[in-house]
């Protein structure tokens, strides 16, 4: 151990020396009546020895509060900035404008959690997220806290994947003690330590020295600093993943003193073991891969926390801090928030960042913002660039090999259907997962043992590397990989999507021309023209045979992820019907459709009925409903202002000849059940059937009418739906009088009552552009009956009246399910300027 050597200034003046050899003890009483002054240093505090200091020496002086002042305000100027990864030359942004506190949970995951977080996505990932966000999250200021045990961590390991943010987290922390804002009573003094700037330090350096490295103090300036309360003392490790650990610390003697000399990263071994400095704490930030060798070389107690990213709530306030402007920042939200995949991967905030910055640049040049993301590929094809380039630092094998190590492991992953990965399966074929990036690695409870295992940061991104993995391998090989690749995805089409469908639309995304420029150029790696020929021709094969359900929803993305508008164009043009029946529609599908409609000017038909359609879901798509010339939707509990906004889409700015459109509501507090809009060269008819028992006569099933198409923009919506949910006769009126010139009218009851009559009546004579009126009733009342006797209609206009009239003496059918008794015979009334007439269709068995 080495000697324990102290001096001490006496008030008399003469120095007092007192020595231990190695296992020895200084007694208090040698002490005794002695005040401190001037400089004390202290060689060596014998391991495991402890002993309460005089106050003066806890005392800070105020030589050593100046040191700890100018520390703090270096700090406090380099700090404030980020410099971000697109930064041109002293171009910097403020940490405020981009930090945002990320969901930091204390505890560790089973594997059912780990498969849940890895798995789900959209509103789905967001839920499992908040589930996470209880209790078991932590803030910044919690990490030293006591458990529940009353005992505080001596050493917190702070764990994230790549991109996660623990560097900014570590920024964050600096700033806020160096400002008073954190830990500004438990810590005097925080020392930050970079591992990428400790593998750069050569030659034999003590603590002293490799702090110096990092901070504006010099070496005898922090050796001064040191010599008091080290219990005060934090040091915040970044990076403890990339640092180059060598046989020197396990082979070399204990290093015991800040002043004793070793390589560079065995003297922070040393501090992180807690044979430098024991009474400091230690916050060391690192990737998953070297958890466990980290907690194998640090002092205890330890505490286990890990980033997740960010929440819901996270991603919002990000945008909001980024964007600044408050139009721009709810633009830019909104946007992202309504395309599932974006914002599930927003949970990352390298990506996060990306995406912001992104959108700013087109808002910059004026561009439309839906614009602006053009595929989920191109994301993360630049996330895989911008951890390549600052998170790989001293890569053992190049950046093409590196890529096609991890798309094998990734396709054997998705081959098993396995998102964690066992470690020997991992080590066979990655050289070096430790050092990987894109990787993450779990420790998992076995029993009386554990279990290492790997998993890639989302299934996403073991999809996408799956994809990436297919396309660039050599000519004869890629096509042979993507028709298998097809042919498993091909067959697996039942209720919902195949496995490898994500993994096919990727493919497509990676086959775009900017992606293949971005892969190329940044990458290294060289997709051949075969691969494309070979898809494109793939797709137009499959828009002939009949495509349905999801499966017309994968089509859709795969189009959209190759986002060439010219092949788009063609292959749109191919396809007569898409029919996404039954298919629950996503907002990341919305997206989609829209992008393929809009390539073209007009596709024959649309069907998306019992697809869950939202009011927001249809927002998204309405600009492209035009362009069909028939069209299915069930929506669900749509509003009126959202049936107003439909029907003005589609009629104002009209430029096909023909439509035919059926709108039906989901059951809820709809408007309307039920509304149709049919359009040809010459005239309109539209038929809206009212929510069951709400209609003014209680009886009322639809309402049609046919008028010359000029008339179309002259509908006023908003009141005919009004009027239609609402139980008020006259105001239903209102409704055929309206239109100058209706030529035809069809309404639907339960039955022909006397009010009933005198209303269609009323209609007749008050439409004199009235040319027909069809009235078709389950039955027909004796008293509705007696006044179309008697009734006549005026010159030019005729009215039909069909339906079932009861031969019972009593008690007679009214009620829609006796409409099949042999007591009813079908008869149609004739009524017209001449007179009424009525036809038997079918005769009672009475």
């Amino acid at each position: 151990m080495g000697t324990f050597c102290s001096r001490f200034r006496s008030r008399a003046g003469p120095n007092v020396s007192a020595a231990a050899q190695s296992g020895g003890h200084i007694i208090a009483p040698v002490l005794t009546n002695n005040t401190i002054t001037g400089d004390v240093h202290f060689l060596h505090n014998a391991h495991g020895f402890t002993f309460d200091r005089p106050h003066s020496e806890t005392t800070q002086t105020s030589a050593t509060r100046s040191l700890i002042f100018k520390h703090k305000t270096r700090i406090c100027t380099e700090y404030q900035y980020v410099t971000e990864y697109n930064s041109l030359p002293g171009e910097r942004v403020l940490l405020s404008e981009r930090y945002t506190q990320p969901l930091i949970l204390q505890r560790h995951r089973d594997q059912k959690e780990r498969e849940a977080e890895l798995c789900s996505s959209g509103e789905d990932f967001q839920q499992v997220l908040s589930s996470r966000s209880g209790d078991e999250s932590s803030h910044l200021n919690y990490l030293f806290n006591p458990d529940g045990h009353g005992i505080s961590p001596s050493s917190v390991i702070l764990q994230g994947n790549s991109g996660n943010g623990k560097t900014l987290t570590v920024q964050k922390i600096m700033m806020d003690w160096a400002s008073d804002k954190l830990y500004k009573e438990r810590f005097a003094i925080v020392f930050h330590l970079k591992c990428k700037e400790i593998n750069r330090i050569a030659g034999i350096k003590s603590l002293v020295e490799v702090l110096s490295y990092s901070c504006s103090l010099t070496s005898d300036e922090i050796s001064q600093i040191l010599q008091q309360s080290p219990e005060k003392i934090l040091f915040i490790i970044d990076g403890f993943d990339e640092l180059r650990l060598t046989q020197d610390i396990y082979d070399m003697s204990p290093h015991t003193d800040v002043i004793q000399k070793a390589p560079a990263e065995v003297t922070l071994c040393a501090l992180l073991r807690g044979h430098i400095l024991p009474e400091s704490f230690l916050l060391v930030a690192t990737r998953s891969t070297a958890t466990d060798t980290l907690s194998k070389l640090l002092k205890g107690p330890q505490r286990f926390t890990e980033i997740m990213g960010f929440s819901e709530k996270g991603v919002e306030e990000y945008f909001q801090k980024f964007f600044q402007d408050e139009e721009l920042f709810r633009r830019a939200y909104t946007f992202v928030k309504t395309n599932e995949n974006l914002f599930t991967t927003c949970s990352i905030p390298v990506i996060c960042w990306i995406i912001c910055t992104t959108i700013k640049e087109r808002f910059r040049v004026g561009a439309d913002v839906t614009s602006v993301l053009e595929t989920t590929t191109s994301i993360y094809v630049d996330f895989v660039s911008t951890l390549l380039k600052h998170h790989c630092q001293g890569l053992s094998q190049s950046v093409p090999t590196l890529l096609r190590s991890l798309g094998q492991l990734a396709e054997r992953g998705m081959l098993e259907q396995q998102v964690l990965l066992d470690e020997k399966t991992v080590y066979e074929t990655i050289s070096d997962p430790v050092a990987n990036p894109f990787l993450c690695k779990f420790l998992f409870k076995r029993r009386i043992c554990q279990e290492t295992m790997f998993s890639f940061m989302h299934l996403s991104f073991q999809e996408f590397f799956t994809a990436l993995y297919c396309v660039i391998l050599d000519e004869e090989e890629s096509p042979r990989k993507l028709a298998q690749l097809i042919s498993v995805q091909d067959s697996g089409w039942l209720e919902h999507p195949p496995r490898f469908a994500a993994v096919v639309q990727f493919v497509f995304g990676l086959l775009n021309k900017d992606v293949r420029h971005t892969l190329r150029k940044t990458l290294g790696l060289f997709v051949h023209p075969n691969t494309q020929a070979l898809l494109k021709e793939w797709i137009l094969k499959e828009l002939q045979s009949d495509i349905y359900h999801y499966r017309t929803l994968f089509i859709l993305h795969c189009l959209y992820e190759l986002h060439e508008e010219d092949f788009v164009i063609k292959a749109m043009k191919s396809w007569n019907r898409i029919n996404a029946y039954g298919a629950i529609f996503r907002r990341t599908d919305c997206w989609a459709l829209l992008y393929c409609s809009q390539c073209c000017q007009c596709i024959e038909e649309l069907d998306l009925l019992d697809c869950r359609l939202t009011s927001e879901k249809l927002m998204m798509i309405l600009p492209a409903l035009p362009k069909f010339k028939k069209l299915t939707l069930s929506l669900e509990d749509p509003s009126v202002s959202d049936l107003v906004e439909l029907m003005c889409v589609l009629t104002r700015g009209q430029t096909l000849n023909t439509q035919d459109v059926h709108v039906i509501s989901n059951v809820g507090t709809c408007t309307v059940r039920r509304a149709d809009l049919s359009t040809s060269e010459e005239l309109s008819r539209i038929c809206i059937q009212p929510p069951w028992h709400v209609d003014p006569a209680g009886s009322l099933q639809s309402l049609g009418l046919t008028f010359p198409r000029s008339e179309l923009n002259n509908i006023n919506w908003t009141k005919l739906f009004q009027i239609i949910h609402q139980k008020d006769s006259d105001a239903l009126m209102l409704i055929p009088c309206s239109f100058s010139k209706l030529k035809k009218m069809e309404i639907r009851v339960d039955c022909l009552t006397k009010r009933w009559c005198v209303w269609t009546l009323q209609i007749i004579q008050n439409c004199p552009s009235l040319t027909e009126l069809k009235v078709d009733a389950y039955f027909l009342l004796e008293e509705g009956i007696k006044i179309l006797q008697r009734s006549r209609t005026r010159p030019a206009c005729i009215m039909k009246v069909d339906g079932l009239v009861c031969h019972k003496q009593s008690q007679k059918c009214t009620h829609y399910k006796d409409r099949e008794l042999s007591c009813n015979q079908k008869v149609m009334i004739h009524l017209s300027s001449q007179g009424c007439s009525m036809e038997t269709l079918r005769k009672s068995l009475f």
